[in-house]
């Protein structure tokens, strides 16, 4: 693996050199209430490759804290997309669920030191007693329980006597905290709800600003790497840490998170465009989720190199998509085999090359790997074009085929054009051309030069397939400036798909297979659909406008 360098390794290098931490340990928390996406791949590089740099340890853990809306539905695709990325946990697959009877447990230590409390305020009259960022809050009227009451009402809210949000457990800590998440947050809350893996076993669960310290305390975390949200949730996380007196203890370092233009990260907005239909699921290749970026054609080797690109550093950013698309295609202009499709045929006869009969061009699998290989292409009377490679009026300086013109067919011959026919609409439904069959080793022998070149098929060896487009989802450049009075789904680009259901295809893609990548010549990068068979996505165009 590259090495690389960020401020998160300049603090590890520290905590080494001067004995703060003799190894590393790092993980990735996703809790399992939707699917990854773009900006989870940078949470999952940082941590995984610094475990592989320091040569340490890299866990997944589930933060499944919260029964909701978690499901094992997203615990599956979140560790398929991590075996996908290569960011193998070696040093193990742990859930938050797994750790109940500890947090409980230290929850118990907490009341009988008197530094933590049950509290009957509701939701509304906490946050009035909270206070603001310039007044400080006020003290619930249960802070001073005893201990006795506490221990006995937060065993009877385990014990499931009381409602949803009739009672919390608040950390005892100040309400006069600068740091609102220091005002005695709440660190338990009542919901009668069935857990994905623990059943009705429950109906407390711990709040993750309390519960996630602790899980990295017991799973060996040294370093607990998080998005920029949680710096101000530091305190309390050390605050858990120091109270629970774990004798090894983690610390949070915090990195600011991806921003990609024309893209939405939150899982709220996320599962609306799926709700709301505005998707095809959440694997749809519009999506920045990585199984939808996966079934669009992106490799891991493609997202790690975008997230490197990006960067890793506290301040926020929005990235340009094009970076994205820069890397993708770049990697794949190496690896990506050509091969030959008409997205929108439309026949050409060679009226001088004889009916039945077959001749072949050898052509390269990729000029940029000359140990790719060839194959080879049939060329017969009856052909394809793409339909944009021909003008009946053409427009200045248009050097495809037209009346009166010549135009090289891609590895073959030059034709030349003779006429057309039309249907009783007006439409061309064929063009006739003849061959100059002295042409197929290159230049013609009288040294006529032709400016364009465009590829092509034999109709008798075509293959039928559905090719899928697509473009970026929403309109709005930046996703975090919407006008006011209006929302996300408003900018929703309701012309991101086109299917093209008669595309054609060169008979060498006959045996590919799902997930395989091809350059279609002159058009962009695709992949074979994973889902829809005999189908093909647009991964990215051929056109590279970033400027690296």
């Amino acid at each position: 693996m590259e090495e690389t360098t960020n401020f998160i390794h300049e603090i590890i290098d520290s905590d080494l050199a001067e004995g703060r931490a003799t190894h590393i340990h790092t993980r990735f928390p996703p809790e399992p209430n939707g699917y990854l996406h773009i900006g989870s791949a940078k949470a999952i590089w940082i941590n995984w490759s610094t475990a592989q740099k320091y040569g340490g340890e890299f866990n997944l853990r589930f933060d499944d804290t919260n029964p909701v809306k978690e499901d094992t539905e997203y615990v599956e695709a979140i560790e398929n997309d991590l075996k996908w990325l290569g960011a193998v946990p070696n040093g193990g697959i742990y859930y938050g669920s797994d750790y109940f009877d500890k947090c409980y447990e230290f929850a118990i230590k907490l009341i009988k030191e008197g530094k933590a409390y049950v509290c009957d305020l509701s939701k509304d009259e906490m946050e009035q007693y909270r206070g603001t960022l310039t007044e400080p809050g006020k003290n619930s009227p249960y802070r001073d329980r005893s201990v006795e009451e506490n221990l006995d009402l937060f065993e009877r809210m385990k014990n499931g006597e009381f409602p949803d949000g009739a009672k919390t457990l608040r950390a005892k800590i100040d309400m006069a905290s600068p740091n609102m998440n220091m005002r005695d947050p709440a660190i338990y809350r009542i919901v009668h709800t069935s857990h994905h893996r623990q059943g009705n076993k429950w109906c407390i669960y711990p709040l993750y600003d309390y519960a996630h310290p602790i899980q990295d305390a017991l799973e060996g975390i040294t370093h607990s790497l998080c998005s920029i949200e949680f710096e101000n949730h530091r305190p309390l996380y050390n605050w858990v840490v120091d109270n629970i007196d774990f004798e090894e203890k983690p610390h949070q370092w915090e990195f600011a998170r991806l921003n990609m233009t024309y893209t939405v990260m939150s899982k709220r907005y996320l599962r609306q465009l799926v709700e709301e239909k505005h998707v095809d699921g959440w694997d749809d290749p519009r999506m920045p989720t990585l199984c939808a970026l996966r079934r669009r054609g992106y490799t891991p080797s493609a997202i790690f190199d975008f997230v490197k690109r990006a960067g890793v550093a506290k301040a926020y950013s929005i990235v340009d998509i094009q970076l994205l698309e820069h890397c993708i295609r770049e990697e794949l202009n190496t690896t990506a085999q050509r091969r030959i499709a008409v997205l929108d045929p439309i026949k050409v006869t060679i009226t001088n090359f004889p009916e039945g009969e077959t001749e072949y061009f050898e052509v390269p699998n990729n000029p940029q790997d000359p140990e790719a290989g060839s194959r080879k292409v049939p060329f017969t009377k009856h052909l394809y074009i793409d339909r944009s490679d021909f003008a009946e009026v053409p427009p200045p300086k248009f050097f495809r085929l037209k009346p009166g013109g010549e135009v090289r067919l891609m590895g073959s011959y030059i034709i030349k054009y003779e006429d057309i026919v039309k249907d009783e609409n007006g439409n061309i439904v064929e063009i006739l051309c003849s061959c100059d069959r002295e042409t197929a080793a290159g230049v013609p022998a009288d040294g006529r030069k032709i400016k364009g070149t465009i590829h092509w098929l034999s109709q008798e060896t075509a293959l039928d397939t559905t090719v899928h487009i697509y473009d970026r989802l929403f309109t709005l450049e930046n996703v975090f400036d919407i006008p006011e009075n209006s929302s996300i789904m408003d900018y929703v680009n309701h012309d991101s798909h086109t299917v093209i259901t008669n595309a054609k295809l060169e008979p060498a893609l006959a045996d590919a297979k799902a997930e395989e990548h091809f350059q279609f010549v002159r058009t962009g990068y695709f992949v074979k659909d994973t889902k829809e068979e005999n189908s093909y996505n647009l991964t990215v165009s051929l056109k590279d406008s970033y400027k690296a």
